[in-house]
């Protein structure tokens, strides 16, 4: 063979046995070689992998776990969590149809809601998930989805899973529920009622802060819909996302029992500091949701928190200066302890009046609770809080 050919083809199959990794490998590939079309009929059966962006045994292998964990059929992969969401509400929604959704959810799925789903004649109304009576009030006949958050962002609201998906169906909508904040590590919204449940993968089920992805769990029969919306639109995983997801979940269950345990302490302790104003974590008493946090979260009260302090924008900035440990970033999860300000990040596309309906004021901070050792954190955020003196 020529140099050329050489270029191509040599080095391009491994010989031997090779089939048992202890590790699953990466299959950075954008497709998989068949001999005939006998095999293709075979793989377009499920039996195996032709092009990347219908299937790939990473994101395969990640989706059998979430399954799993979540009590879900099916599970799909997707590049973000915000993919996420948008891949499971145009699977449940069409043109003419309506959606109800809890006022206090993640900025930008309002915006995708009011923006995107709006564009495609889809109408919303939002309300208080906490009220049964208001959830009642805003169904109309065309209602098709509710949509809630496990514990919403950033007030850190809990929700009766079960008495949402009972109203659900018997409106004969579904339950869409992003399960992000609190993971199957804590709850499961499926054994609660849900249909289907997201979650951005990119925050704590990765938990180390170098990757996106997301997933859609649910039956079957909705994964399938699902499935189809998300070959159209694109919105699968990269093999090495997934690959690395995979290898971060298997230490889920140790990594949120820290996060709760830190979370607490440093709950506790802003709730006693007198800069403080107000510390939303539902594993506080204080908190309204204590009781009904109690009884859906399994193994903790997640390691997000929020809390209030003088709306002051100069002695944020110095609160934020001070500090040593906890830094500023756009994202939560991960092994370090991070903070971020609603109103400016998550929120700032919110009109004012609509976010202080939710109670999202400027002094509000929002707290992911990493791995630190807590007495550390604590003596961090009660030096930096001296700013507001």
């Amino acid at each position: 063979m020529s140099r050329q050919t050489d270029l191509l083809h040599k080095g391009s199959r491994t010989a031997g046995k090779h089939d048992a990794p202890e590790i699953e490998p990466i299959y950075l590939t954008n497709a998989f070689n068949v001999s005939d079309l006998d095999e293709l009929d075979f793989v377009y059966g499920g039996g195996g992998f032709a092009y990347n962006r219908t299937s790939n045994p990473n994101r395969s292998n990640l989706g059998e776990l979430i399954s799993a964990l979540e009590h879900g059929d099916d599970t799909l992969i997707t590049n973000c969590g915000m993919s996420a969401i948008s891949t499971a509400l145009f699977a449940a929604l069409k043109a003419g149809d309506h959606i109800v959704s809890d006022r206090t959810l993640y900025g930008e799925t309002i915006d995708l809601i009011n923006r995107i789903l709006g564009k495609m004649n889809v109408e919303a109304d939002y309300c208080d998930f906490t009220k049964p009576e208001e959830i009642r009030a805003a169904l109309r006949p065309n209602t098709k989805v509710l949509y809630t958050e496990t514990e919403s962002n950033p007030m850190m609201c809990v929700y009766d899973l079960d008495m949402i998906a009972e109203i659900a169906h018997s409106a004969g909508a579904v339950l869409i529920v992003d399960n992000t904040f609190t993971t199957s590590c804590l709850v499961r919204p499926l054994d609660h009622g849900a249909d289907a449940v997201v979650s951005s993968l990119t925050k704590f089920a990765n938990g180390h802060g170098d990757t996106l992805a997301g997933s859609v769990t649910g039956s079957a029969e909705f994964i399938k819909e699902a499935y189809e919306v998300q070959q159209w639109i694109g919105t699968t995983a990269d093999p090495f996302s997934s690959w690395l997801i995979l290898r971060s979940m298997r230490t889920l269950d140790m990594r949120m029992a820290r996060h709760c345990s830190n979370a607490m302490k440093v709950a506790e302790a802003l709730e006693r500091d007198p800069h403080v104003t107000k510390v939303l974590y539902p594993g506080l008493k204080s908190c309204p949701q204590h009781g009904l946090a109690s009884r859906m979260m399994e193994n903790g009260y997640g390691g997000m928190l929020s809390f209030f302090v003088p709306e002051d924008r100069a002695g944020i900035n110095e609160f934020m200066h001070r500090l040593k440990y906890v830094r500023y970033a756009m994202t939560l999860g991960g092994p370090r302890t991070t903070i971020s300000h609603p109103v400016t990040s998550s929120h700032y596309d919110v009109p004012e009046e609509e976010r202080l309906k939710m109670g999202i004021t400027s002094g509000m901070i929002r707290m992911s609770v990493g791995l630190e050792d807590p007495d550390d954190l604590v003596a961090d955020l009660t030096e930096a809080l001296k700013a507001f003196d």
